[in-house]
């Protein structure tokens, strides 16, 4: 493959790790193992060691941009991503960063993700409308992972708002990608595994669009039924992502071997769910 594209190193990365783990990369320093805090470039070190633990386990990476930013690491999130696309060539990396402005700064947003940092995938905020998503649908080989039915309690103020003939709010947005703004087939759902009748509905509505599902782990959200009622037919469809339970499932020098055993844990557990 000449260039990156987000769909092909995706469905590689599952069939060749046999897993729909994506492992988010969101570092807080303050629970670093002591030898690495107070360290220059402590979040590029613990990043590399997570990758080093994991990059035969997962299907993706998605390191969270306001953990870097908030901590002036901007410069470690490149190297995090330089040192992905090194050490495990094959596995995409969504960037995180919830993007969603007009157009012409949208294209700036499309521009930093995709040239800058070298994601293969960003994260979306549709509520702007189709002119601000398409600045970045317009990279036809890379990911556009748009918001739908986000994970957090609040998500109900809005997203469950009625729009007319028992539809919702999430339920347009997901019918607008699907039918609309997919027609480069780049685009992915935002759909929480805290919510799993809402991911049944969403499927029954876009078919085999494919789903990005935080909220396992620490949010609470149940694996069995999140896989349950998100895949399509054959069993996938789904990026089940988790980060602080991989991250911080160990507090000493021992913390990436216990995050090795976390990701597995959760793909075991991801596809014993989806071949049940």
């Amino acid at each position: 493959m000449s260039a990156r594209d987000f769909k092909q190193l995706l469905a590689r990365a599952v069939a060749d790790h046999d897993s729909l783990v994506c492992v988010g990369l969101d570092p807080e320093p303050e629970k670093f193992p002591p030898p690495l805090r107070g360290r220059a470039e402590s979040i590029f070190e613990f990043n590399k060691a997570i990758v080093d633990a994991t990059a035969d386990l997962v299907c993706c990476y998605k390191p969270q941009f306001a953990h870097y930013a908030a901590l002036h690491a901007e410069d470690q999130l490149e190297q995090t991503i330089r040192y992905i696309n090194t050490r495990a060539p094959g596995v995409p990396v969504i960037l995180d960063s919830k993007r969603g402005d007009i157009g012409n700064t949208a294209s700036k947003y499309a521009q930093e993700a995709f040239e800058r940092y070298g994601a293969d995938a960003v994260t979306v905020n549709p509520y702007l409308g189709g002119d601000a998503v398409q600045p970045f649908l317009d990279w036809q080989h890379k990911g556009v992972v748009i918001l739908c039915r986000t994970s957090n309690p609040g998500a109900r103020d809005f997203q469950d708002l009625d729009v007319g003939g028992g539809r919702k709010l999430y339920h347009a947005v997901a019918e607008r990608v699907a039918h609309e703004w997919n027609r480069h087939g780049n685009c992915l759902l935002v759909v929480g595994a805290t919510y799993p009748a809402e991911l049944a509905e969403i499927r029954a509505r876009v078919g085999d669009l494919p789903f990005l599902v935080p909220g396992v782990g620490a949010q609470g959200g149940d694996v069995a039924q999140a896989v349950q009622n998100g895949r399509t037919r054959e069993g996938d469809g789904l990026i089940i992502s988790s980060s602080r339970g991989i991250l911080y499932a160990g507090k000493d020098e021992g913390f990436a071997e216990a995050a090795r055993r976390a990701a597995r844990q959760l793909r075991d557990e991801i596809n014993l769910a989806r071949r049940s």
